[in-house]
């Protein structure tokens, strides 16, 4: 099985900043990564989560519908059947990957890279080491295209 995934907008950070957001279908399931910061919109990564009601949203420890939050490790934790997500800590300790198995290969949402150029040195890292020990946990997985949380989508050959 796999899951459509579409870039809604190709975020940016420089002196102005957006996050990429990203929307997955998956058998019934509609699912929005990172529905934070566009254009005319603050703060980052969430505040557009508001938008949609009925939804069930999903951090690095719980998961938050209507009134009810429920407790659970983010890492192996399945969305969908092609939607799981990874425990990716390093940019914060609190950082979650959506992996997302499409018919091009496994797409992988993700802070752990800006952009294809870089940097290799994340300058707001609350912890390189861990950062790179989760890059390469996620490299060891194959994907084949990183969505990353401010950049445009590219593909794992490029890095």
């Amino acid at each position: 099985m796999t899951a459509r995934l579409d870039v809604l907008c190709a975020g940016y950070a420089a002196e102005r900043v957006a996050s990429t957001v990203v929307l997955i279908r998956d058998e019934g399931a509609v699912i929005v990564v990172d529905p934070g910061m566009v254009a005319s919109h603050h703060p980052d990564h969430t505040l557009n989560a508001a938008l949609f009601e009925r939804a069930r949203f999903h951090d690095f420890w719980a998961i938050y519908q209507d009134d009810t939050w429920t407790e659970r490790p983010a890492d192996g934790f399945q969305l969908s059947q092609a939607v799981t997500l990874m425990g990716t800590p390093g940019h914060t300790a609190q950082d979650i990957t959506t992996l997302v198995a499409t018919d091009d290969g496994l797409a992988a949402c993700t802070h752990l890279w800006w952009s294809s150029e870089g940097p290799a040195v994340d300058p707001l890292a609350e912890d390189q080491e861990l950062l790179e020990r989760s890059r390469a946990r996620l490299l060891a997985l194959g994907p084949a295209l990183i969505v990353p949380g401010h950049g445009a989508p590219f593909e794992v050959g490029r890095l």
